[in-house]
Order: structure tokens, then C-alpha cells, then sequence
């Protein structure tokens, strides 16, 4: 991790998370989100003073839009920042989550992309992102400027194909692998080129393709 605990690269195994957040990853079933959810709010949110930061992640505008009402229905002080937000909109949820005035925010990777904000303690994974170079960036929210943080993540079956990759993440930082994770195997996916393909690493490893040799029958 470079000083101020953004996470680092590592060329051959994938994205390095950083060292300073503990990784804690659930296997859940889709509708045990939401009760689950407001039971880590109660715990990480409550057992510490009630200016804790806690960033929420989610996939999608619309997901974010409901996590965010739901929440403040039952009483959270929470604000969201998403696409179809207005930038005045997002400034000011931006400013009352960095000033802590409103400690809960609910954002998507798009929205929440360059925030730097201090004094993250926790960061809740609602929908595990597209891909883990993405997670390893969400997570990386908290944990920073020498300080240390929790990420919690809510991994499930639609998710599986991402398995290999999180699990390669987790026992490089020496994070806890749960076996419920483990059953859907671990296998990394090769990565797919826009011209060759999912074969481009081999292609890239026997060097740039040929010229054509042409022959002539006669």
C-alpha cells in the first residue's frame, strides 16, 4: 500500500488490498441483505460514537436510491450520492458525510470514485462490484493515513464467478476465507481481450502474432 493506504498491485496475482483493513466477507442469501445490513449499522455504528463514518456500497442508481430511504425510514442519518443525482445534490451529501453531520453515506463505485475522505471506519460491501480490482478500491475507503479500518462484504451465488479472484485478494492479506466462500470453487477466470479473446495472455506470452506467409499452388 503506498502512505496513505490506497491499496497496491501486485503484477502476476491480481490487485493487493490494503493491510490496514480487516476483510470480513458473509455468504448471504439475496433477500438477507437488508435485515443483515441494519444489524452491522447497529453494531459498528452504535458501539462507537455516533460520528463514525460509515460508507455503504451498492451497485446500481436504483439500489442505492432504495438502501437510502429505507434507512432513513428507520430513523439512520444517511445521505446517498449516485448518477442520477444532481451535482448540487451530491456536493451536498458529499460535504454532510465529510463533516460527519450525516455519518452514513450510500454510494456507488461511479458516484463514490476519488473519495478521500478521513476517518472512514468502516465500509459495508451491500453489493459486491463488478469486479475485485473494484472491491479492493472500495475498500480502500477506510484504513487510510496510517489508521485502521473494517470492510465488510456481502458475497453472494450471483457472485460467484468472482470467487477465484476475492479469495486470491484475501490470502494475500492473510484475511479469514470462509468455507461457505470455498463452495464455489476457485478457479480464476482468464481475463478477456476487446481483438484476441479470452487466449490474449497467451498470445501476448508467444509475442506479437505473425505476418501471414502466403503460398502458391499451382
Amino acid at each position: 500500500t503506498n502512505g496513505n493506504g490506497a491499496a497496491g498491485h501486485d503484477e502476476h496475482d491480481g490487485p493487493m488490498a490494503n493491510m490496514s483493513v480487516t476483510q470480513i466477507v458473509e455468504v448471504l442469501e439475496d433477500f438477507q441483505k437488508e435485515k443483515r445490513l441494519e444489524e452491522l449499522l447497529q453494531k459498528y455504528h452504535h458501539t462507537q460514537q455516533r460520528k463514525n463514518r460509515v460508507i455503504v456500497f451498492v451497485l446500481y442508481k436504483k439500489e442505492a436510491e432504495r438502501v437510502e430511504n429505507t434507512l432513513r425510514r428507520r430513523g439512520w442519518g444517511v445521505v446517498g450520492i449516485h448518477g442520477d443525482k444532481t451535482q448540487a445534490d451530491r456536493t451536498r451529501a458529499f460535504e454532510s458525510f465529510r463533516s460527519a453531520q450525516t455519518p452514513i453515506l450510500v454510494a456507488t463505485d461511479v458516484a463514490a470514485r476519488g473519495l478521500d475522505i478521513p476517518d472512514v471506519s468502516h465500509v459495508i460491501n451491500y453489493s459486491f462490484p463488478l469486479t475485485v480490482e473494484d472491491y479492493v478500491h472500495r475498500i480502500g475507503r477506510t484504513g487510510r493515513a496510517g489508521k485502521t479500518g473494517v470492510a465488510h462484504t456481502f458475497f453472494t451465488k450471483y457472485d460467484k464467478g468472482l470467487t477465484g479472484e476475492l479469495v486470491n485478494v484475501l490470502n494475500r492479506t492473510k484475511s479469514e476465507v470462509p468455507a461457505d466462500l470455498l463452495k464455489f470453487g476457485t478457479a480464476v477466470k482468464k481475463k478477456t481481450h476487446a481483438l484476441y479473446g479470452e487466449h490474449f495472455r497467451d498470445i501476448a506470452a508467444d509475442g506479437p502474432p505473425k505476418a501471414r506467409t502466403h503460398i502458391k499452388f499451382d
